[in-house]
């Protein structure tokens, strides 16, 4: 883990805010924002229990050349021109810590720079979100849910920290996980849905945690296998079986937290650029869609925040440690500085920050909208959200 961020990497960031801030001024019609000035009606009509929050991790990781640059907002226009000038809008997220998916996502989820293995089936070491959620406002195993890819999430839900632990973090489904049972091993039309962990093709996790099992399909989610497996062939990748299932989510059990993880743009591990920039439109759709799919369930309409941020960035094609748009092994600040945008009632929009903020800044951010206190987070609540 980096506990050291450099004054060359700090200016290294500032420049890389203000460059996305004048990106999205001229392409979004994005305002600067004052960090002197809150947000006047914020939640405060809305009762807590009727708050939710949706959070969608913008995985993998797009630098700004394919993304926020002029040459690269042909590829996220729903971002651009739906979804941005909706949104307070952050240049300025500083990931400090191991710039690997399962662990930088485990991080963002309890506000604590999580030290375990990126590659092993380990949970995080720290309260998770979910767990202070659940504990503090005494909500069901129904109310958080995680919706994540299958290279070692499923062990994401709740930490084995001794004052939470097991029975009181979210529930996760692993969609590619509940494909693979539901084929029995015979799998041939979905292998496009069933990619896994891009970076390390072999690594393949043991199960556990409080996984959604296949039997839950249709109890829970009162959707038939057959009808799951017909569903499954008409999609083309495994962040959108992961969007379907979310969605169902919504409809039949309306979380308070719903925690999904985009995972398509991480095929740029395997060197074609032509991949890489179909998993940013996508995840670009994607994120539209999730937003749409709020407004129009009655349960959310009205009353949710979304959040929707990167884990990390990706290197650099001047990095002579690194290798491009392929990977984020470098640490440098443009693969450690990203960005978030929150859309939802109160949150004022059409407005940019480009001061510097740190990743785990959400759980405490996420507590003070929700109302629970994440006493173990080590970041603190954005005040231009409350």
């Amino acid at each position: 883990m980096s506990s050291h961020f450099s004054a060359i990497n700090q200016e290294l960031a500032r420049q890389l805010a203000w460059s996305r801030r004048e990106f999205l001024r001229t392409g979004a019609a994005m305002a600067l924002g004052s960090t002197l000035l809150h947000n006047p009606v914020a939640l405060a009509g809305i009762p807590i229990k009727k708050r939710k929050v949706v959070v969608i991790t913008f995985g993998g990781g797009a630098r700004d050349q394919e993304t926020f640059a002029p040459e690269g907002q042909e590829n996220i226009p729903h971002l651009m021109k739906e979804l941005i000038p909706q949104s307070t809008f952050f240049t300025q997220v500083v990931n400090r810590g191991i710039l690997g998916h399962y662990v930088a996502t485990a991080s963002l989820a309890t506000g604590v720079y999580e030290t375990i293995n990126n590659f092993a089936s380990l949970p995080p070491e720290h309260p998770t979100v979910f767990e202070y959620f659940r504990k503090d406002l005494k909500r069901p195993s129904t109310d958080a849910w995680v919706v994540a890819p299958s290279n070692g999430f499923n062990r994401i839900g709740e930490s084995n920290n001794r004052a939470y632990g097991p029975g009181l973090g979210a529930s996760v489904i692993l969609p590619k996980h509940l494909l693979t049972a539901a084929m029995s091993g015979r799998a041939t039309d979905y292998e496009h849905l069933l990619r896994d962990n891009y970076e390390t093709p072999l690594y393949a996790p043991d199960l556990g945690g409080n996984e959604f099992q296949l039997q839950q399909l249709q109890m829970m989610l009162k959707l038939s296998v057959d009808d799951f497996k017909a569903h499954a062939l008409t999609l083309s990748s495994p962040d959108e079986l992961s969007v379907y299932i979310a969605r169902r989510l919504m409809r039949q059990l309306a979380p308070s937290l719903l925690w999904i993880t985009m995972h398509d743009i991480d095929i740029a591990h395997a060197g074609a650029y032509s991949l890489y920039i179909d998993g940013i439109r996508r995840t670009d759709r994607l994120c539209a869609e999730m937003w749409k799919a709020i407004q129009s369930e009655p349960e959310y309409a009205g009353n949710t925040t979304l959040f929707i941020l990167p884990d990390f960035g990706r290197d650099s094609d001047d990095d002579s440690g690194g290798n491009g748009f392929q990977h984020h092994r470098t640490g440098d600040a443009l693969s450690r500085t990203t960005w978030m945008m929150a859309l939802g009632p109160g949150i004022r929009e059409g407005v940019v920050y480009d001061r510097p903020m740190q990743s785990t800044d959400l759980v405490p951010t996420l507590g003070s909208i929700l109302g629970f206190s994440p006493s173990l987070a080590q970041g603190k609540p954005i005040a231009e959200l409350l």
